[in-house]
């Protein structure tokens, strides 16, 4: 069975990028240590630092799932509405060449 790689687009009202960022990087180590994790890594926009940027591989579709449900996001997700300047955007990829 295939991985499922996605990236995860969230834009912050500019009011609330530092907080947001905060919030987003303390999902870093926890996400990284679930069983199906296979990276997940953390970008800001090199021209828009109220663009953040998640390019995650999983295992499968269920263990993505399950990340989805972990408490360690519910912080973040009970905030989205007041901290986003528009709807997390997530672009599901099929890889073509092997991991690295």
């Amino acid at each position: 069975m295939a991985h499922v790689t996605i990236i995860g687009t969230v834009v912050a009202k500019p009011e609330t990028r530092e907080e947001l960022e905060r919030l987003l990087a303390a999902q870093v180590e926890p996400t990284r240590a679930e069983p199906g994790c296979l990276n997940y890594d953390f970008h800001t926009d090199a021209e828009d630092p109220c663009t953040f940027v998640f390019y995650e591989n999983w295992r499968s579709q269920a263990d993505l799932d399950a990340h989805l449900a972990m408490p360690h996001l519910r912080p973040l997700f009970s905030q989205l509405d007041r901290l986003l300047a528009r709807p997390v955007e997530i672009r599901h990829l099929t890889m073509l060449s092997e991991m690295a």
